[in-house]
């Protein structure tokens, strides 16, 4: 009886935490509890920054990575003309950022879109600065797609730099999947640079349900990690997170059984365990000290289907496939 009373005023606890967060905020909040959906990651000046989905993309710091601060100032303070002209009905919620140092500036993807809907754009900010509040230059658009003229979504942006010092931007929700284009120096689109499908849940399909990308290189390979199935349902969320590999950046990228994850192809990386989370996924990852980390979020089950940070240690078979350390 004594530990279910402790469980239920530590769940009373993180609920009320959690209830501050959702609330419009007017001054920052810190919990050991961060609610996110599409966490990614940044290091800079001894404290990490998580960016994720929220009205002008929400901010979080923290020195340990167990404590976060959330700001109360959004990333973005104004949304800029051009997203409300190119995505009719989108305001100022904020989808799926992703960041990535490249070059002594950092730069900001992030998604501008109405749920079901592939009329979407993929919008890019760059600044020298990490501390809450700073100023990002907006750098205007990096792709965009329209209902009835594209089969693809221009949502969930990553970043990844090859090595030969090569910038490319991984995109993609359901349609025909996850996509993928080389970008110049300026993070944009290069010329003349080809669009490809590199990833499908069920191809020839009208229904794909295939998102997240996120692309990360150890030892000999990169690994591209993408989301299956259904988010931002609470308790009726399926989302999972599953993975391939290919020693070329823009692939094709194969799972562990040798399928091509532009056939359907994913070997699981986590899913939800109906005990701590009903369902898990838009991932990101991360080499922290000599330590490989796994971000996403995931539904909690204590706390009725809120979507909160999920923080693992990834680890790597002897195959050389990642495993993620339970807590």
């Amino acid at each position: 009886m004594k530990r279910l009373t402790i469980i239920f005023l530590v769940a009373l606890a993180t609920a009320t935490t959690l209830e501050a967060q959702r609330k419009m905020r007017t001054a920052d909040v810190t919990s050991d509890t961060l609610m996110v959906h599409d966490p990614v990651m940044a290091y800079s000046h001894d404290t990490y920054h998580v960016f994720s989905t929220g009205r002008g993309i929400q901010h979080a710091t923290s020195k340990d990575m167990k404590t976060w601060t959330l700001h109360v100032e959004p990333t973005m303070s104004v949304i800029p003309k051009w997203a409300h002209d190119s995505v009719q009905g989108f305001r100022d919620h904020v989808w799926a950022p992703d960041i990535i140092r490249y070059r002594d500036r950092w730069w900001l993807a992030y998604s501008c879109s109405t749920f079901g809907k592939n009329t979407s754009a993929i919008g890019l900010l760059s600044t020298r600065d990490l501390t809450p509040g700073c100023i990002w230059d907006d750098e205007g658009p990096l792709v965009c797609s329209r209902e009835g003229r594209d089969n693809w979504n221009a949502i969930d942006a990553n970043f990844v730099i090859d090595d030969n010092d090569q910038p490319w931007l991984v995109f993609g929700s359901f349609w025909d999947g996850i996509q993928m284009v080389p970008l110049d120096s300026t993070m944009h689109i290069a010329d003349k640079g080809k669009q490809k499908t590199i990833a499908r849940r069920f191809p020839g399909k009208k229904e794909n349900p295939v998102e997240a990308p996120f692309i990360f290189k150890h030892g000999s390979y990169y690994y591209l990690f993408v989301s299956w199935d259904y988010c931002c349902k609470g308790m009726d969320s399926t989302y999972k997170v599953v993975v391939g590999r290919s020693r070329k950046v823009d692939g094709p990228y194969f799972d562990r059984d040798g399928k091509d994850m532009a056939q359907g192809g994913g070997t699981l990386v986590i899913e939800g365990d109906k005990k701590e989370f009903e369902a898990a996924g838009h991932n990101s990852a991360y080499t922290v000290n000599g330590t490989d980390i796994f971000l996403c979020h995931g539904y909690s089950v204590v706390l009725d289907g809120a979507s909160i940070l999920i923080k693992k240690e990834m680890i790597w078979s002897e195959d050389g496939w990642p495993k993620l350390i339970k807590n």
